[in-house]
């Protein structure tokens, strides 16, 4: 009968650490910024159905990062428990405290059971007060640590380089419109450059205590995200000089290639170019659809073969 290999309990629990760590490292940052009228949410998310954050109860938000399926399944489990508790109880007894607290247990237990591998999680749970000195904002870890936020906190990808940048800029009692811009340049801060997320990638809800319905939770469509982030600047990378010409070779201002681009207005007509039919004297030579001649006359009959010589 072979003996097992012996592993020290240290080295067990730093081997589970470094395996979570790696996991939730992979997944893009998640920031939770405090603003005049609640919480902030911001992911870089380009999925539109697998969603980051979601509502819990009515004052409280999740937001997760690392392997969809596991924090859904928490998130699943939060839920359920908030509505027991409300309904069993009050809705004012489910509470962010509450909640962080069973979900610090879960993963606590899950992370030091040698029978199955840690959850590469790491979650925030969020309550919006009434006052901004009432909100609560507790993070998470995989092994089932509580931390709790003020202000601003990151979670997930380059969580060290985007949270020293919210250090250096963020302003307590800042308007909804601020914290966004701050939150979203810091998503696309790296150490080498910064670039500009399009707004389609962004995954944006908040805890709006302004609200008139018990439920403070909501989305931010991606129109209301144009508005409000309108004067960022260029999503993309500006056109190389020489490529608004439009040639056959380079390409046009859309980033389309070969033959038959557009001209510009203003630049002579080509008529070596079928499908050139915008600017110049000349006209096309035939239609780029049904490649028929646009001239007005009729096409010239293609000359018959000479009848078969009898032998």
């Amino acid at each position: 009968m072979s003996m097992p290999f012996y592993v020290s309990p240290e080295q067990l629990m730093k081997d589970r650490a470094d395996f979570a760590r790696k996991g939730i490292a992979r997944g893009r940052s998640v920031v939770v910024v405090q603003y005049a009228d609640g919480v902030l949410f911001v992911s870089e998310n380009p999925s539109q159905a697998l969603h980051k954050i979601a509502e819990i109860y009515d004052r409280i938000a999740f937001a997760a990062v690392g392997r969809y399926n596991e924090f859904e399944n928490l998130r699943i489990a939060g839920v359920r428990l908030a509505d027991m508790r409300g309904y069993a109880y009050d809705r004012r007894d489910v509470t962010g405290r509450g909640l962080a607290n069973a979900y610090a247990q879960t993963l606590g237990t899950i992370f030091s059971s040698g029978g199955e591998k840690p959850y590469e999680v790491e979650i925030f749970v969020a309550e919006v007060g009434d006052t901004a000195e009432s909100d609560q904002i507790y993070r998470l870890t995989y092994d089932g640590q509580v931390a709790d936020e003020h202000g601003y906190a990151v979670m997930g990808g380059a969580a060290d380089v985007v949270a020293e940048y919210l250090k250096s800029r963020y302003a307590e009692g800042a308007t909804l419109d601020d914290a966004l811009h701050l939150a979203v340049a810091a998503l696309g801060h790296t150490d080498a450059t910064d670039r500009v997320i399009p707004v389609g990638d962004l995954e944006v809800a908040v805890l709006d205590r302004t609200r008139t319905q018990p439920r403070k939770f909501r989305r931010l469509a991606p129109a209301r995200l144009v508005t409000l982030l309108a004067d960022r600047g260029p999503t993309e990378a500006a056109p190389e000089e020489g490529a608004e010409e439009g040639g056959a070779e380079e390409g046009g201002a859309d980033g389309s290639t070969g033959g038959g681009s557009v001209p510009s207005p203003g630049t002579p007509d080509d008529p070596k170019d079928p499908t050139d039919q915008v600017s110049g004297g000349v006209e096309p030579l035939e239609d780029p659809v049904s490649g028929e001649p646009v001239s007005g006359e009729p096409p010239s009959e293609p000359p018959t073969a000479p009848p078969p010589v009898a032998p």
